[in-house]
């Protein structure tokens, strides 16, 4: 069973190449919400991180995932963040990082091969994700795949000079 291969999408590991494409996501201040980030950051930094993505994901707790069409052009970013081996769960997160890129099953079809990938080859009992109030898109995302709302964290994040909640989703494989 191949898990990372989808119709429209495959997800890959981070090359050398997708320096200046991590970069831009990174530093484009109207991500900082959701990815609760404060300041820019470099591209030696990013460099390095990229550098440095090969180590296994049990050892580092994170493994990020280009989202990539089949034309090989980077589309968005996946992750698997908070990785708990013990209690066999992590948290998720996805990035289409450009507006005519959303809406097409692109993030849907990258979400279900994580899941995929998490459920069977790295044996996890569950997922999670942390969604800002407003941002319907990822909630509706996440409910179509199964997640469920199963707690709010009011007044979680200040955007703005306003504080917003946080809705938790959990998906737990059956």
């Amino acid at each position: 069973m191949v898990t990372l291969k989808g119709k429209k999408i495959y997800l890959r590991a981070l090359e050398p190449d997708d320096l200046e494409f991590v970069h831009e996501i990174e530093n484009n201040e109207s991500f900082w919400e959701i990815s609760n980030t404060e300041t820019p950051y470099s591209r030696y930094l990013i460099k390095q991180y990229i550098e440095e993505s090969h180590k296994d994901i049990y050892q580092v707790k994170q493994l990020r995932l280009v989202i990539s069409n089949y034309n090989d052009e980077p589309i968005g970013l996946i992750d698997i963040f908070d990785f708990d081996f013990k209690n066999k769960r992590a948290g998720i997160g996805i990035l289409i990082e450009n507006s005519e890129d959303r809406n097409r099953g692109y993030g849907g079809e990258a979400l279900q091969l994580l899941m995929d990938y998490c459920f069977s080859h790295l044996n996890l009992h569950q997922l999670y994700c942390n969604i800002t109030e407003g941002n319907d898109a990822s909630m509706n995302l996440f409910s179509k795949l199964g997640f469920k709302e199963v707690g709010l964290k009011k007044d979680w994040n200040l955007v703005d000079g306003n504080y917003k909640n946080e809705y938790l989703y959990q998906k737990i494989n059956p």
